[in-house]
């Protein structure tokens, strides 16, 4: 697993972005079946697959938030405040949905979160380097490449989050450590996950 040091600073949770080596998470796990969506959900009680979606927000101890990804961006929120944690999934279609704007939306409403207050972490996706696209991706664009986490770090920004952490890793660089659904078309998937102690 890798971790993301100003997360590690937080002793009442703990977290980890999965890589192809990692074993998968034990515990009360609730997840989602990935739609490439905005669609949030708040988890409180319950664990399993909930449902359709890509986000999972809990104020809830003692239950795991995870999500799954092989290029995709999963991106993994505190607030050390409320005590609030959220997992997101971001490919290119819920990126341009904005589902990460949508689950600090959800916590601003739900749990009183202020994005000031959170700590933000950006886990081994595909990186600008390997990430070619055509006209179908409605991202900004250089050299034939898009840069899903400048895409998402400028949510997090324009929503007021300032402690953004990036592994900076790419998932299609890298086949000795991350499953790259690009590179191998038939792969496995990475489990990121974040929970209260």
């Amino acid at each position: 697993m890798i971790s993301a040091p100003p997360l590690d600073a937080l002793p009442w949770m703990h977290h980890g972005f999965g890589t192809r080596h990692s074993p998968p998470p034990a515990g009360r796990i609730a997840t989602l079946r990935q739609i490439h969506s905005a669609t949030v959900w708040s988890v409180r009680d319950v664990s399993g697959c909930l449902g359709e979606g890509d986000a999972l927000i809990t104020d809830e101890p003692g239950l795991l938030l995870a999500i799954r990804t092989a290029d995709c961006v999963p991106i993994l929120l505190a607030d050390p405040v409320r005590r609030v944690v959220a997992a997101v999934h971001a490919g290119w279609r819920g990126t341009v949905a904005g589902v990460l704007t949508q689950t600090l939306s959800q916590m601003r409403q739900n749990y009183e979160t202020k994005p000031a207050d959170l700590v933000a972490a950006i886990g081994p996706a595909i990186g600008p380097c390997c990430f070619a696209v055509g006209s179908e991706v409605p991202l900004p664009v250089v050299d034939g490449r898009a840069d899903l986490w400048a895409a998402n770090r400028r949510q997090l920004e324009n929503e007021g989050v300032t402690r953004i952490w990036s592994a900076e890793q790419c998932t299609m660089c890298k086949p000795e450590t991350f499953f790259s659904f690009r590179r191998d078309r038939e792969t496995g998937r990475m489990i990121s996950a974040i929970g209260i102690r």
